[in-house]
């Protein structure tokens, strides 16, 4: 069934291309563009199986915002310790290039993560929405039966709702965030409250409602006091940044033929474009939401 709204993670899809694809795929003169290629026919791939009505894709304007590391210091420390390859580095500007001369919309915030753009989309769409993203803090957005994740598993894209986040989790459904946030997450350098693991993750929050309840029910040491109140800052996706929601779609495809055309021939992209915008094409037929 068609969605109204898909929204992309950006950099979730961007990083999972640049690995999956070889880095032998190169412009005709010798520069690497293999995640340029992977990421096209990634989102053409989401268009054409999940056939929605309107696509945004949100960008990481900033990878690490100072805000919330000042709140914790550790947070995504490894975005410190492992930076953007150098051979993609130069492909992420391309990649905004395609979108643009494409005609999808693509947004990031100063100061903020693609997770809180997405966020705040979610909060001011209209029907159903899918968000692509590896990203489990995307989970708290999920709602039954309006929006739910397409996550990126070895079998492919699992469509995760909030009876597959009490199955994995034993926590009910858009609780993840205060379940990571009680048992800790080294990827987003959370450290949880020591002793503390999954299973007394989740019963914390079946008993105390999620964070806040534990904040104002459970005996807490002051460190661990001030580490939740922090994480309730800094964990969840921002809701309300000041951005409009996009447009989400076009009349037709490519919106700048010209610099597409350009672009395809410089960087050899030839047949991922092509599958890019016949998956457009397909999204423009679809009726609006609005």
């Amino acid at each position: 069934m068609a969605c109204d709204w898909l929204l992309i993670d950006g950099s979730s899809l961007i990083f999972r291309a640049f690995h999956g694809i070889p880095r032998t795929v190169r412009s005709p003169d010798g520069h690497p563009v293999n995640a340029v290629r992977g990421f096209m026919d990634a989102l053409a791939r989401l268009v054409s199986t999940r056939q929605p009505r309107h696509l945004a894709v949100a960008g990481d304007a900033d990878w690490r915002p100072a805000w919330r590391v000042e709140l914790i210091p550790g947070y995504k420390a490894h975005r410190t310790a492992e930076p953007v390859p150098p051979e993609l580095a130069p492909q992420m500007p391309l990649i905004d290039e395609v979108l643009a001369a494409v005609g999808i919309d693509s947004v990031g915030v100063p100061d903020y993560e693609a997770e809180d753009v997405i966020a705040t989309w979610t909060a001011r769409a209209a029907g159903t929405v899918e968000i692509a993203s590896g990203d489990r803090d995307l989970f708290a957005l999920i709602e039954d039966p309006r929006v739910s994740i397409l996550y990126p598993e070895k079998a492919g894209l699992t469509v995760v709702t909030e009876a597959e986040v009490t199955r994995r989790y034993g926590v009910p459904g858009r609780s993840y965030a205060d379940f990571a946030m009680l048992r800790g997450d080294p990827s987003d350098g959370l450290p949880g409250l020591k002793g503390v693991g999954a299973v007394a993750a989740a019963d914390l929050v079946r008993r105390h409602g999620g964070v806040a309840g534990v904040l104002a029910d459970a005996r807490l040491t002051d460190s661990q006091r001030e580490y939740l109140a922090a994480a309730l800052q800094v964990v969840p996706p921002v809701p309300d940044l000041p951005i409009e929601l996009p447009p989400g779609r076009r009349d037709a495809y490519p919106v700048d033929g010209e610099r597409l055309t350009a672009l395809t021939e410089r960087l050899g992209l030839g047949s991922a474009t092509e599958r890019l915008l016949a998956a457009l094409a397909a999204l423009a037929r679809q009726p609006s939401a609005d």
